[in-house]
């Protein structure tokens, strides 16, 4: 059995914008309140978050490196967070990531795409 072929990293890239999308599609139009009573909402747009920082950590540190604006290191431990600390994620941070954070991260992580393809 041959060794799977490495992915190439733009790809991870393409993954976080459309994790991105979905997270924001699914919180759209919603409040807090109405976001933490979801419960499938709230699940896959925390599912979505977690795929977010596993892509950044795919991402190779020299190109990290190449694109200090996104915060890499705290998407990769906002994804740990998330994944591993299930009864202490604090709700009251998640709704700043999806208000604050994550539509300036989408838009980061579009210029970059768009800067990969013209290269």
């Amino acid at each position: 059995m041959s060794e799977p072929q490495e992915r190439r990293w733009d790809l991870y890239i393409a993954d976080m914008i459309e994790f991105s999308e979905r997270a924001l599609s699914y919180t759209e139009g919603l409040d807090q309140s109405s976001f933490l009573a979801s419960g499938i909402t709230y699940d896959a747009t925390l599912r979505n978050l977690e795929l977010i920082g596993e892509a950044a950590s795919r991402v190779p540190e020299s190109v990290r490196a190449q694109y200090p604006k996104v915060p890499w290191r705290l998407i990769i431990a906002t994804r740990n967070r998330l994944a591993h600390a299930y009864l202490g994620i604090d709700d009251d941070t998640v709704w700043s990531i999806l208000q604050d954070d994550l539509p300036s991260l989408l838009g980061l992580l579009q210029a970059m795409n768009k800067e990969i393809d013209s290269d």
